[in-house]
């Protein structure tokens, strides 16, 4: 969500830090702001709306080699000016930027307001400026320490001072902080894609450390002074993958990148002799994998939904029952965790606070998890005993789609592998995995058909409400598809169990409520077809994603053919066109598509 970058070192800060929150926009942020330490005063600059507003409205005299930035996505308080980061002292000697919430803000305030400060904003970040202002002790660590000490909540914070204008003051509580480290310079950011620029050596934060950052180095240290050992790591992506292109939009950019993506993740892990799958990565030996008696799959947004996909997966291919639940649920109903469960945490950026926070609760249960990640080194691939990372790539459009794809990809691998311990056939197991191989130039031949999906959206787009259904397998998909939608297009689409409609949602059909269906050519397909039928009998409008050969009813608006693959990875496939579908749509709506409103990318907050 919000995004923080900082900067120490010989260089004009400014610049820096605002080419910085420009690779973190795809995050979703609505204001923007820097601070840099001057020769004789700490300037801020900072406003509502984009970086690129900020970038022209900064004044020409604005020097200083030490600075922070942020861009804001409106926890307590609009978007406004005063709201934005970052937040000065009342002596305007100290400037502070934060990700994350602050929970006892509330009465932090109060007694602030009773001491006589002034507020200016409606912030819980703005508390934390004074009480370091406040604080008693020799050096800004102590000062920031003590401020920390009031605190309740989750952070990633930057601290500047006027007073010690030759450091940066970070610390890390729930909330992602990374240090880059260049030659001569330091960096700070809470997303690898805002100094990937400048250095690829990094060192990630734990929760409950701190870190002094200077010019030449760092200190690590934890809140009760203790200093502790990192090990810097190289990030594997390259700054020209956070770039468009010859493309309009990151979305479709991503949407393009799926075959290769795919390519990847299933890259080396395919084993040809025993028809199996390796991942080694899991950190789980066959006789522990034997052991395992329940799948529980946890994730938020698409990544719920790819969950679903996998749990449908697992339980038809491994035979071992699984299911998926929203993360941000789990942790507040007391779950039941079981030691013969194998818990699997699915999250593009890793960082996922939701997700994050049931990890752990579930580590403190005693609780085997693993994860499926795209950010190598992010705070789930840390936290989990095992796991499979995605190499999607980065993903900047705050829509996922080569990272939703990947995890799909992902949990099948996982289904193979824990089915070939178990009762699935080596001839099963080939068939699963030529099906694996032959996903890439599907896909491909899908997004080859772009223009036409083009067209349909544009059809759809016009309707205010939709429906997308399936069954079994493709009741995820659709969940997804309507996901997708509403995210970008901002039209109201709701997903059913195709079973489901003759339960009530039926009432809704009309000429104006058009139906998107996903019927894939499987041992459920008279069912799927029999509700289309009662779908239209109610002058429903039917747009029907479905496989070669499958006759839908006369009358239908459009009929979307998807390449077969086994019935058991046909998912996949079926979700690649509502992307393009949604994607579309919103372009033909004239929506900024990779930055929808009121939505980020990496949601650090609960």
């Amino acid at each position: 969500m919000c995004g923080i970058v900082g900067y120490v070192g010989t260089k004009p800060a400014a610049p820096i830090l605002v080419d910085g929150l420009a690779r973190l926009e795809y995050r979703g942020y609505d204001s923007a702001g820097v601070a840099v330490v001057g020769s004789s005063e700490l300037k801020v600059h900072k406003d509502a709306g984009r970086v690129r507003e900020l970038e022209a409205s900064l004044p020409k005299r604005f020097g200083g080699k030490v600075g922070i930035g942020h861009t804001r996505w409106a926890t307590h308080g609009g978007p406004s000016k005063d709201n934005a980061h970052p937040h000065a002292s009342t002596n305007e000697r100290i400037a502070v930027v934060h990700n994350g919430i602050f929970d006892n803000a509330g009465v932090l305030r109060a007694q602030l307001e009773d001491a006589g400060v002034k507020l200016r904003s409606d912030t819980d970040t703005e508390v934390l400026a004074h009480l370091i202002e406040q604080a008693d002790g020799d050096t800004l660590e102590d000062k920031v320490l003590a401020a920390l000490r009031r605190i309740e909540g989750t952070y990633g914070i930057a601290v500047v001072d006027l007073d010690f204008p030759d450091r940066i003051v970070v610390a890390r509580n729930g909330s992602p902080l990374i240090l880059g480290v260049g030659d001569g310079e330091m960096h700070v950011a809470s997303d690898a894609a805002a100094l990937i620029r400048y250095t690829r050596q990094v060192v990630y934060l734990d929760d409950g450390e701190l870190a002094t950052v200077r010019a030449d180095g760092y200190r690590t240290f934890t809140q009760d002074s203790r200093t502790t050992t990192k090990t810097e790591k190289t990030v594997e992506w390259d700054a020209e993958e956070f770039e468009r292109g010859a493309h309009e939009h990151f979305m479709v950019k991503e949407i393009h990148e799926q075959p290769e993506a795919v390519q990847r993740v299933i890259r080396g892990r395919l084993d040809e002799r025993f028809h199996a799958v390796h991942l080694g990565g899991l950190n789980m030996d066959a006789r522990e994998a034997r052991e395992i008696k329940r799948v529980k799959i946890l994730g938020c947004g698409s990544a719920y939904y790819a969950g679903q996909l996998g749990a449908q997966f697992i339980e038809e291919v491994a035979r071992i029952p699984a299911d998926a639940e929203p993360a941000s649920e789990f942790r507040y109903r007391n779950p039941v965790v079981e030691r013969d469960t194998l818990y699997v945490a699915v999250s593009q950026s890793g960082e996922t606070l939701d997700t994050l926070v049931a990890v752990q609760e579930l580590k403190r249960k005693g609780g085997r998890v693993i994860g499926l990640v795209n950010a190598v080194g992010s705070s789930i691939a840390r936290e989990v005993d095992g796991g499979v990372y995605l190499h999607a790539g980065p993903e900047v459009s705050v829509a996922s789609t080569k990272a939703l794809t990947n995890m799909a990809v992902g949990f099948a691998m996982l289904g193979i592998h824990l089915g070939r311990i178990r009762d699935v056939s080596p001839a099963d197991g080939r068939r699963l995995i030529d099906g694996l191989k032959k996903i890439p130039e599907q896909i491909q031949a899908i997004v080859d058909t772009e223009q036409e999906l083009a067209e349909i959206a544009g059809r759809l787009s016009q309707h205010e409400s939709l429906f997308f259904v399936g069954r079994t397998r493709g009741y995820p998909v659709a969940r997804e598809g309507a996901q997708k939608l509403k995210e970008i297009s901002y039209r109201h689409a709701e997903a059913y169990q195709t079973s489901e409609l003759k339960h009530g949602p039926l009432a809704l059909i009309s000429p104006d409520v058009p139906t998107v269906a996903i019927v894939p050519d499987d041992e459920l397909l008279d069912r799927n077809i029999g509700a289309l039928h009662e779908i239209s009998a109610r002058s429903g409008p039917l747009y029907v994603v479905t496989h070669d050969g499958v006759a839908v009813p006369d009358g239908a608006a459009a009929v979307i053919r998807v390449p077969k693959n086994e019935p058991e990875l046909d998912p996949i496939l079926l979700t690649i066109p509502l992307q393009l579908l949604a994607y579309h749509a919103s372009v033909a709506l004239g929506h900024d598509v990779d930055k929808p409103r009121n939505l980020a990318k990496s949601v650090t907050v609960e």
